[in-house]
């Protein structure tokens, strides 16, 4: 059985640096904003999706965000559920916002916007702190630099 899912990473800029917002699902795991791509019939894209989640989940709106054009990642991997193997595919895309409010949904108990060591602590799936990590390098204008020094492809 194969899953997609969408979700955006989302920051803000204080004086202390970038946060991340990570919402929280309970024991010890935190995630970004992310949800199932609707049906196939509903021809829902990842893009859609990510915007329809995050709206879900934290109140914030497409006008709240602001999108880097360069950031989308893809995660692949495979769990069990009910004894059935899940191939989940989750696609990430990068926005900013100002807004600090967040209204969560029933199904998390807790957020924060957290400065990127902190957010790394806190993700315990290492292909969550991975794109963190490469969300960061474009927040702070890092893979820029990167993609200047390294040849063409």
């Amino acid at each position: 059985m194969r899953e997609i899912s969408a979700g955006i990473i989302i920051y803000r800029r204080t004086k202390d640096g970038p946060k991340f917002l990570l919402l929280y699902h309970g024991g010890r795991y935190w995630n970004f904003p992310k949800g199932k791509i609707g049906d196939k019939e509903a021809r829902e894209t990842a893009f859609r999706a990510a915007l329809r989640e995050v709206r879900e989940e934290t109140g914030l709106s497409a006008r709240d965000l602001r999108f880097n054009n360069r950031f989308k990642v893809y995660d692949r991997f495979i769990y069990t559920r009910e004894k059935n193997k899940i191939f989940k595919i989750v696609v990430y895309y990068l926005a900013e916002t100002r807004q600090g409010e967040i209204k969560i949904s029933e199904e998390h108990s807790g957020f924060g916007w957290f400065l990127y060591r902190d957010a790394l602590r806190m993700l315990i799936h290492k292909n969550l702190r991975e794109n963190l990590k490469k969300a960061n390098e474009i927040v702070q204008g890092k893979s820029l630099r990167r993609r200047k020094e390294s040849p063409a492809r």
